[in-house]
């Protein structure tokens, strides 16, 4: 290689002196030195330069990086923001599909009870005394069937009883209920008496 082979020639090339003259030997060595600071002062000038440059581009990607934090924060509070809102919308879905679900019900059994008061009032009817002759008693009869309620009546009675007072659920049996009719229901189990008073009667849990 030519330069190794140059590298070589000057190493082991002797050094000649350039002029016995002192002053010739200093002002060369001025000029060098004054042509060294020279080379050096570029090289801070650069160097100056090449800082001031990397200062500005470490502020414009400080601001970069504080702008993206702070879009980075209004992001999540967003996210937050939609999930509280998703959050509410999931429980104010969760109460109308719940409205929607009590309606169907409510209505269900009102026809329910509709369909349950046409079965009782074709099969089970009030009862009625047309036999006395008896003007008088006749007119005592009349007047009872009139207080009487029939067992449709009785039954939501009872239902709501339950359901307005669920810790409380007996009814006072009173002159309004026919006997056979309380009678029916304790046998065939749909309501149950009162342990401790024989006036009082309550529908029956059903699991």
């Amino acid at each position: 290689m030519a330069t190794e082979a140059e590298l070589k020639q000057w190493v082991t090339m002797e050094p000649e002196l350039l002029a016995s003259n002192s002053e010739v030997l200093l002002q060369a060595g001025r000029e060098e030195m004054l042509k060294l600071c020279s080379e050096l002062e570029m090289v801070v000038s650069c160097h100056e330069a090449r800082r001031d440059q990397l200062r500005e581009t470490k502020k414009v990607e400080q601001k970069w990086l504080e702008e993206k934090k702070q879009a980075l924060e209004a992001a999540n509070d967003h996210v937050k923001r939609l999930q509280v809102e998703k959050g509410k919308l999931s429980e104010h879905s969760i109460l109308q599909d719940t409205k929607a679900k009590i309606h169907k019900m409510k209505v269900y059994n009102e026809r329910l009870m509709e369909c349950l008061g046409e079965i009782l009032e074709k099969h089970v009817p009030l009862p009625h005394n047309e036999s006395s002759t008896n003007k008088k008693k006749k007119n005592i009869t009349q007047e009872l069937d009139g207080d009487l309620i029939s067992l449709n009546e009785i039954l939501e009675v009872l239902m709501n009883k339950v359901l307005n007072t669920p810790h409380d659920p007996y009814v006072t049996v009173d002159n309004t209920f026919w006997p056979p009719y309380v009678e029916m229901l304790l046998r065939y189990g749909i309501a149950v008496r009162h342990q401790e008073s024989n006036f009082k009667i309550r529908l029956e849990t059903f699991c």
